[in-house]
């Protein structure tokens, strides 16, 4: 493919090499950025290919400029799902307020996008396919932090030394758990678990989501266009975290369906299409929280070192940004600047953007009857006025042009 203006490198430090763990988000959009800036990148990716479908995406805010900077935000645009009507129901599958999505979220209309996460990646790596380096079915084994580099095994087999590694791997990152330790040490539990996975449309929904709540459980069935399929989302306050369930599928299908056994609406034909899904994902809601992205010439950057929950909305547009001011930051300093101005100019913008996660569970997900009850009646009122005009938190960064001289 012939390099576009978007893609010519910039001014940087030529000649270094960097190895990303991570071909989802944030990995893609950090290695787009390195290249920029002339480094040699290799992305490792334990998937046999890129991971397409999955559970729709926001890109909000800031992170809007960032893929406009990279040159794809025409491509995703046209990508826009346009959801059109979120319809709340109450335990009985009564109608309680049937809003504009913008109205719940703080969405802006005409300028946030919501996108299939894999229409997402597919323009992530087609930015940088033919500059990047992809080792798919693969992972890091072991990291081995020198005077001069970091040795890198791959469970492949083959070892390598890079300049530098970056763990893009998510918010149950391997590469954080070898530099810091156990992932509890930083994996702040929000007390709620969810099920997502896909089902026949039986109800001919376009467009829309529909959720049914009942005190601290949710289901909703998510149609993102006027597809066969939808996406089915079962959500329930548990105090503690299912430790051992996480690692057993069947744990999490039993685990579910015991929780939802007397629920009514079409919660009988989810948990019946539950048993046979073959996409299942099963994890709680939790944020990562750490005192520091890096260690010496290893850094994290998106849901590795803050993953948000998706109860704020933003953890795609923070793994876009701080992929962005991570690899601005390394343009022109070593590592150990690069890292700490990366962490200095971005740990703000992380923090308002976790901090949403109070208002977004409170709507999405209460967990007393009392508090059902409220929130339905603010719902009523939101159908009568106008959706709000964005949150703060989204645009709290302004990029830096890392293009002209610091």
């Amino acid at each position: 493919m012939t390099r576009t203006d978007q893609s010519t490198p910039l001014s940087g430090t030529p000649g270094r090499t960097a190895l990303i763990s991570g071909a989802s988000i944030a990995g893609p959009a950090l290695a787009y950025w390195l290249n920029r800036y002339g480094y040699a990148v290799t992305v490792v990716e334990k998937a046999p290919t890129l991971r397409g479908g999955g559970y729709p995406v926001d890109v909000r805010g800031t992170a809007l400029e960032v893929v406009r900077r990279m040159g794809i935000l025409p491509r995703l645009r046209d990508a826009h799902i346009d959801l059109r009507r979120l319809t709340f129901l109450d335990a009985d599958g009564g109608e309680v307020a049937s809003l504009h999505p913008h109205a719940v979220t703080g969405g802006v209309a005409g300028r946030d996008l919501e996108v299939r996460r894999g229409d997402l990646t597919d323009a992530l790596h087609q930015a940088v396919r033919d500059d990047v380096e992809f080792l798919f079915n693969d992972s890091v084994d072991t990291l081995d932090q020198t005077g001069h580099g970091v040795d890198v095994t791959f469970r492949g087999g083959g070892s390598r030394t890079f300049d530098l590694v970056v763990g893009a791997d998510g918010t149950h990152s391997r590469t954080r758990e070898t530099l810091f330790g156990p992932e509890e040490r930083f994996h702040h539990y929000l007390g709620y678990c969810f099920a997502v996975f896909t089902l026949r449309n039986t109800l001919g929904l376009s467009h829309e989501t529909v959720m049914w709540n009942a005190p601290g459980r949710a289901a909703a069935l998510y149609a993102v266009g006027d597809d066969d399929e939808v996406h089915a989302f079962l959500n329930f306050a548990r105090p503690e975290p299912p430790t051992a369930a996480f690692r057993d599928p069947d744990a999490q299908r039993a685990l579910v369906a015991e929780t939802f056994a007397d629920a009514g609406w079409e919660v009988p034909g989810m948990l019946a299409a539950l048993r046979e899904a073959e996409d299942l994902f099963f994890d709680g809601v939790g944020q990562i929280r750490m005192p520091r992205w890096s260690s010496r010439r290893v850094a994290l950057v998106g849901d590795a070192a803050y993953a948000p929950s998706f109860l704020t909305g933003q953890g795609t547009s923070l793994a876009l940004v701080g992929a962005y001011m991570l690899a601005g930051h390394l343009a022109d300093r070593d590592h150990a600047e690069g890292f700490a101005a990366y962490e200095r100019d971005t740990r703000e913008f992380v923090t308002a953007n976790q901090g949403l996660v109070g208002r977004g569970g409170a709507t999405l997900f209460p967990t007393t009857a009392r508090d059902l009850e409220r929130r339905n009646a603010r719902l009523r009122t939101l159908s009568t006025i106008p959706a709000p005009q964005g949150r703060p938190a989204h645009s709290a960064l302004t990029l830096p042009d890392f293009t002209t001289p610091r």
